[in-house]
C-alpha cells in the first residue's frame, strides 16, 4: 500500500487548500506538522523534502512534490475522486488552471502581505507601515472585485457549476486577511457569499482545517483591542 504523507502548517493558506482537499474526499494520509513559527521549515532534514524550504509538500511512496497546485492535480489524477474537482473537460480545467495560476499575483500578493505586514506590527507593537497596508488593501480591494465581476460572473464557483480546486485555492487565501481584521465578506457581499457557499458544501472539513487559524484571529483581536 502506497503511504501518502502531507507536510504542512495550518497556517499557511495553500497547506489548507491541500488538506481540505484530502479529507473532503476521505483519502488517507499522514500528516506531518512543520512550524513555521519555530522555523522547522528551515531545518535540513526537511530541505530533503522540499528543497525551498516552504510548505506544503508531499511524499507519496517515495515520490516528493511541493507547490500546492501541483499538489492538487497530482492527487486529482492519482486518487479515484469526483470529476468535478479537475475537470476532465480540457475548457473546464483550463478556467481551474487560470485561476490558480492568476491568482498569485493578485489575491495572494496582497492577502498574504497585508496578512504578514499587520501581523509582524501586532506582534512586535511596532507602528504599522500605513502607506504599505493602504496599498495592499487597494490591491486586495481590485482583486475581489475582478473575482465577482470576472470569475464569478456567469456561475456560482471560479471554474464550473461545481467546487474545484480553483475554490479550494481560493477560499483559504480569502480567509487569511480576516484574521488582522481585514473581513473580505464585508468589502465584497458577492465574493463574502460565495465563501460562505464553498464552506457549506465542504463541512466539517471546513471549519476543522482552519480551526487553527480562527483561533489565532480571535487571539490577535485582542492583542489588538488591548493595544488600542
Amino acid at each position: 500500500m502506497m503511504v501518502l504523507r502531507l507536510y504542512i502548517d495550518l497556517m499557511s493558506q495553500p497547506s489548507r487548500a491541500v488538506a481540505l482537499f484530502l479529507r473532503a474526499n476521505s483519502i488517507s494520509y499522514e500528516e506531518v506538522q512543520v512550524a513555521l513559527r519555530k522555523q522547522e521549515h528551515k531545518s535540513p532534514n526537511y530541505a530533503k523534502i522540499n528543497p525551498f524550504l516552504k510548505v506544503p509538500a508531499i511524499e507519496h511512496d517515495g515520490f516528493k512534490l511541493v507547490e500546492s497546485s501541483a499538489i492538487l492535480q497530482y492527487l486529482c489524477r492519482s486518487f479515484n475522486v469526483s470529476d468535478h474537482w479537475y475537470p476532465s473537460d480540457t475548457k473546464k480545467m483550463a478556467i481551474v488552471d487560470s485561476y490558480m495560476a492568476w491568482q498569485h499575483l493578485n489575491v495572494r500578493i496582497n492577502a498574504a502581505l497585508l496578512f504578514r505586514t499587520k501581523l509582524e506590527s501586532i506582534l512586535s507593537g511596532n507602528p504599522v507601515n500605513e502607506k504599505k497596508v493602504a496599498s495592499l488593501e487597494s490591491g486586495l480591494k481590485i482583486a475581489l472585485s475582478q473575482i465577482e465581476s470576472i470569475w464569478l460572473k456567469d456561475r456560482p464557483f471560479i471554474a464550473t457549476d461545481q467546487v474545484t480546486i480553483a475554490d479550494l485555492v481560493a477560499v483559504t487565501e480569502l480567509e487569511q486577511p480576516g484574521m488582522i481584521g481585514f473581513d473580505v465578506r464585508q468589502e465584497n457581499l458577492r465574493v463574502g457569499e460565495y465563501m460562505d457557499l464553498v464552506k457549506s458544501q465542504l463541512q466539517p472539513h471546513y471549519d476543522n482545517v482552519h480551526d487553527v487559524a480562527f483561533k489565532v484571529a480571535e487571539k490577535l483581536k485582542v492583542k489588538q483591542q488591548v493595544k488600542k
